[in-house]
């Protein structure tokens, strides 16, 4: 049986389920610590405006989602069918592999911050970057993977489940931060200038400082586009999209704009993690921290799982279209890919080790760099949204609204690429370049020309770029 026919006969996601693999992999760690990374280096009004340009750019995004969706019926792998449908075959393997090293990324972030929650329980566990940490982060991953093994229905049953349950203490610290909520330490210092007034190059700089933790908080909105191939009604995929988009926005702002009534920035930004715990903790007292810390567990362990979901799809939905190498397609009998789930869970066991090396945070450096990777598959969604609604017929309803909708997302697409800075950049481009061998194999696998001009021509600029990396490295003019 081919994977072809597999992935057709396997269409068991309704409404309920795509709408919580949306919500469930969106709402995953970012949230309870989102009020922190906000406001480390920004103020209330550069965050509110972070929100706005957030919302909007993300809004038009899954505007160019649901659009393909319904145009390009024949594309069910989402992102990386839509870059490749646009824009050749390597740009399109370079979608693929993007999401998907930033997908088992991720999850590497998620693995450090449930494990530094279970250390406010479990002091055995500490920060979450040692070596019990390890291993019971190696545990969990593994128990993910038998468990996604038993078929791809039940872990969408348990993710759903899971998403309900960590929903609540989300909700409760909303209403407690509403209730303890005060003026006068949210109105202070809202400029965050030197000069206490509105200064556009300082507001902006701050602004552009958010742009990777609200994007790494938003990674998955697409998650229903990823699995339409699953889906029981393709009209399902477009509606769990926006009213997951909705529902987890609604969710952010409140968060993140009810803390800085609790807290002043600086003071938020030295919180611990997860500092949402500590915030609740110092509004209700310690069976706050108790509740929050209970719900990242939860919360992780959900979105780890949709995330690993969410991995292996990609690469198991390009080897079928000969675009990775013809393993990534294998499956098992219950129809999980299960060389694509095997690569990138020990992928991600090697990164755990990364716990007991890194001076930092683990966590901190792990969802930018996951954020930046995803920025490449999200550009070309939008690239190709705009691309295919100007070449449409000039008769076609809603034509002018779907260029519309492509020049915003392709605007908010460039905006978030500068707003990630040189270091993480750089750090991406080495990232990808690896990918170009594992193009290489899949296309001689195939008998296929490797490469027309044009992708020569990326494909040696990211060998170059990736050189100037490392020497930056190698010289200390960027860190990790």
């Amino acid at each position: 049986m081919t994977a072809k026919t597999t992935v057709k006969e396997k269409r068991n996601l309704g409404l309920l389920s795509l709408t919580g693999l949306v919500v469930g992999s969106v709402i995953g760690s970012g949230v309870f610590n989102l009020m922190s990374n906000m406001s480390a280096h920004a103020s209330l009004m550069a965050i509110i405006i972070g929100w706005v340009i957030t919302g909007i750019g993300m809004l038009f995004l899954v505007f160019s989602f649901q659009n393909l969706n319904k145009k390009r019926r024949d594309l069910d792998a989402g992102i990386y069918s839509y870059a490749e449908a646009g824009f050749g075959k390597f740009l399109g393997f370079n979608s693929a592999w993007g999401y998907w090293i930033s997908a088992w990324i991720g999850n590497v972030a998620y693995a450090a911050l449930m494990f530094s929650a279970l250390g406010y329980f479990f002091h055995m566990f500490g920060t979450g970057q040692n070596w019990p940490s390890v291993i019971g982060a190696s545990v969990v991953l593994w128990f993910g993977q038998y468990l996604i093994l038993k078929g791809i229905r039940t872990a969408g049953l348990t993710n759903l489940i899971v998403t309900a349950a960590k929903i609540i203490p989300i909700l409760i610290f909303i209403l407690a931060a509403f209730l303890a909520f005060k003026l006068n330490i949210f109105t202070t210092d809202i400029w965050g200038t030197v000069s206490g007034k509105f200064n556009f190059s300082d507001v902006m700089t701050q602004v552009q400082s958010t742009m990777l933790t609200t994007v790494w908080v938003f990674i998955g909105i697409e998650g229903a586009v990823v699995f339409s191939g699953r889906a029981t009604k393709r009209s399902n995929v477009g509606k769990a999209t926006i009213f997951g988009f909705l529902s987890i926005l609604a969710i952010y702002v409140l968060v993140s704009i009810l803390s800085l009534g609790i807290m002043t920035s600086p003071q938020l930004a030295n919180l611990s993690q997860p500092a949402m715990a500590e915030l609740l903790k110092s509004i209700v007292g310690p069976w706050g921290a108790a509740f929050i810390n209970i719900g990242v567990v939860i919360s992780i362990a959900g979105a780890w799982l949709a995330w690993t979901m969410f991995a292996f799809e990609l690469p198991f939905r390009a080897a079928s279209r000969k675009t990775f190498p013809a393993i990534f397609a294998k499956e098992n009998k219950n129809g999980v890919p299960v060389v694509a789930l095997t690569v990138t869970n020990v992928l991600v066991q090697l990164f755990i080790l990364s716990f007991v090396i890194n001076n930092g945070s683990t966590y901190n450096f792990m969802y930018a760099l996951a954020t930046s990777t995803i920025l490449l598959p999200y550009a070309f969604t939008a690239f190709y949204q705009l691309k295919y609604s100007v070449k449409e017929k000039p008769t076609t309803p809603k034509r002018g609204w779907n260029i519309a909708v492509g020049v915003v997302a392709s605007l908010y697409a460039l905006w978030l690429v500068y707003a990630a800075g040189w270091t993480y950049l750089l750090l991406t481009v080495l990232i990808y370049t690896p990918g170009i061998f594992v193009y290489l194999w899949a296309r001689l696998e195939n008998h296929q020309k490797v490469f027309k001009p044009y992708e020569a021509l990326i494909a040696l600029a990211l060998i170059a770029l990736s050189a100037f990396a490392i020497y930056q490295l190698v010289t200390g003019q960027i860190s990790i």
